[in-house]
């Protein structure tokens, strides 16, 4: 039998190959739309473009009564559902389809739900089409992510190198000279910022104050409490107050502050130096016992706590002491971040130090150059573990 003057058989083959050429040709359209509309997905890096976008395709191009995300579990509340309903459509029916996106490790980001035209059913290549859709914003959700997270990290970074910027302009910008002695001093924080404080001024009777003090703890919140403590230690220095008052009135405020400001105590050693009388008057509130040689040939006196950390209980009593330096008198004060130094489990400690500053040079710069340099021999930790402050005076001689 034949058909126009061709085979049946052959007739058939023709047809075959008009629909196989047609529906190559519709894939290649459907793949060109993909690429399309992956495209304009990830032409943003902003979430809500992101959603903003892929609702537009499905309901505007796709042809959908509506479309709308569900909550973000990773938003904490900032991203509320996102939906968009046809302009040309009537209220929202009741059939809907979901289709879940996931982030690489398979965790659910949201869900796409889609409603079609009269609560009709998706055709094959719809729906194929809306999961190769998810894919791709699931793709870019995670990118819009991952930019906030590095925007939200710049941030950071250029607030905490602000706030070290600040924390370092508060420490002391050069020593003023004092008739007959030397002094240095060195603070390094093991992160960005410290609590770490120490500094030095000239009271109005002309003698030499110093103090080096540790909060509780580090980071940023314990440098904010270094800097106000350091704001109402000058105050009351400048207003001349005795050392002891000057500690009892810093504990009460301290105290005073609240629970929070209580879990950040603070320790501190108070110095104040007498040039002309030789005299070194110390009040440590809790601190570290500072190292005093007051001759060369006597020592070390461990100048230890007379009264407990700063902002711990709301009447803490404080007494002073004082020593007579000879000449060759030294002087170390520093936080724990130098004897709490580790080589495996084994600590720097209290005697590894007072051996390590007697047999330094005896300058003030050259002995904290010293210090530092046994303590970096020694240790076998790849980073520093805690703030580092140490104080050095000398009396000539």
């Amino acid at each position: 039998m034949q058909q126009h003057g061709f085979p049946l058989s052959i007739f058939a083959v023709k047809v075959m190959d008009v629909n196989e050429t047609l529906d190559l040709q519709q894939k290649v359209a459907r793949l060109q739309a993909l690429l399309e509309v992956s495209r304009r997905i990830h032409a943003t890096i902003q979430l809500d473009e992101v959603l903003r976008v892929a609702l537009e395709i499905v309901v505007l191009e796709l042809e959908m009564e509506g479309a709308y995300f569900t909550s973000f579990p990773f938003s904490e509340g900032r991203i509320p559902p996102h939906s968009l309903l046809n302009p040309n459509g009537s209220e929202l029916g009741g059939g809907s389809f979901r289709f879940a996106l996931r982030d690489k490790a398979g965790e659910l980001l949201t869900e796409l739900v889609v409603i079609p035209r009269e609560s009709m059913p998706l055709t094959l290549e719809e729906s194929d089409f809306l999961e190769q859709l998810a894919l791709q914003i699931a793709i870019a959700i995670e990118n819009a992510r991952s930019h906030e997270r590095i925007i939200h990290l710049q941030r950071v970074e250029q607030d905490l190198a602000s706030a070290r910027a600040i924390q370092r302009s508060l420490l002391p910008s050069s020593v003023q000279a004092v008739a007959g002695y030397k002094t240095a001093f060195r603070s390094i924080s093991s992160y960005e910022v410290g609590g770490d404080y120490l500094d030095l001024l000239r009271a109005p009777s002309g003698e030499q104050i110093m103090i080096v003090a540790d909060v509780a703890g580090k980071g940023l919140t314990s440098a904010m409490i270094a800097s106000s403590f350091r704001a109402a230690f000058r105050a009351m220095i400048m207003a001349g107050l005795p050392l002891v008052e000057v500690a009892q009135q810093l504990n009460a405020l301290s105290y005073a502050e609240g629970p929070e400001a209580r879990s950040r105590y603070v320790t501190a050693v108070l110095f104040r130096l007498d040039p002309e009388a030789n005299s070194l008057e110390v009040v440590n509130a809790g601190h570290n016992p500072a190292l005093l040689w007051t001759t060369p040939a006597r020592g070390p006196a461990l100048l230890g706590a007379s009264g407990t950390p700063i902002g711990v209980q709301p009447s803490a009593q404080y007494a002073s002491e004082k020593y007579e330096l000879e000449k060759g008198a030294r002087l170390l004060a520093y936080t724990d971040g130098l004897t709490e130094v580790f080589r495996g489990d084994e600590e720097f400690g209290l005697d590894r130090l007072i051996d390590t500053f007697r047999a330094g040079p005896l300058d003030a710069e050259a002995a904290l150059d010293h210090v530092w340099t046994t303590l970096e021999a020694f240790t076998t930790e790849p980073e520093q573990r805690d703030d580092m402050t140490a104080l050095v005076l000398l009396r000539n001689g």
